[in-house]
């Protein structure tokens, strides 16, 4: 065999070796990085669209394919799903009314928030003038923002008078309940702050 073709052969195991430790989390040690959630499994873990499967930390909450997320690899190879990444600006965003209310200016203006770890959150104030019926939708939320289950809250509708805000699974949120018969004629209010944070999941 020629010294060529000799250190040919010897580069090419050394680049093998290289490959294989850069390959095993053994030999590399602890590391991490972002990943895409393919299924969500029923034993607390998750896969990765690039195979990997990783346990759920405690508060990764309401997992969901499609989600991006850190993985990270112990020195064993044990893979862990820290949690879900944040998207976009994390901020609020205005909450479709139904007809007849409008926002309160000296109020922050109606809005949803996801808050990353499987709850929402309601802020600000809007106002109605005129009737306002018993179980009456006030806004709607998007898919995103909705329950699994319905939850409620006392608020004040009016001037001395007190009801229940609801948000429906559907995304519906309706007033009812009324301490009393309101009555037709004032301004009536829905108070978003009540739901300062609901379970989504």
């Amino acid at each position: 065999m020629s010294s060529a073709v000799r250190r040919g052969l010897a580069d090419a195991i050394s680049r093998q070796a290289i490959e294989q430790v850069s390959a095993s989390p053994s030999s590399r040690g602890a590391d991490w990085r972002q990943a895409v959630v393919d299924t969500v499994n029923a034993d607390g873990t998750v896969t990765t669209t690039d195979g990997v499967i990783a346990r759920r930390a405690s508060t990764y909450l309401s997992p969901a394919a499609a989600d991006v997320i850190v993985v990270t690899v112990s020195g064993s190879g044990q893979w862990m799903a820290l949690g879900r990444l944040a998207s976009g600006t994390s901020g609020w965003t205005t909450l479709p009314l139904a007809g007849g209310w409008a926002a309160v200016s000296s109020y922050y203006t109606p809005a949803y928030r996801l808050n990353g770890d499987g709850t929402a959150s309601l802020c600000g104030l809007a106002q109605l003038s005129g009737t306002l019926a018993d179980g009456a939708t006030v806004a709607t939320l998007p898919t995103e923002a909705r329950p699994a289950k319905q939850v409620r809250a006392a608020v004040q509708v009016a001037t001395g008078y007190f009801g229940v805000m609801t948000i429906l699974t559907t995304g519906v949120i309706q007033l009812g309940d009324y301490s009393a018969a309101l009555p037709g004629a004032g301004n009536k209010w829905a108070e978003y702050d009540c739901f300062g944070r609901y379970r989504l999941a």
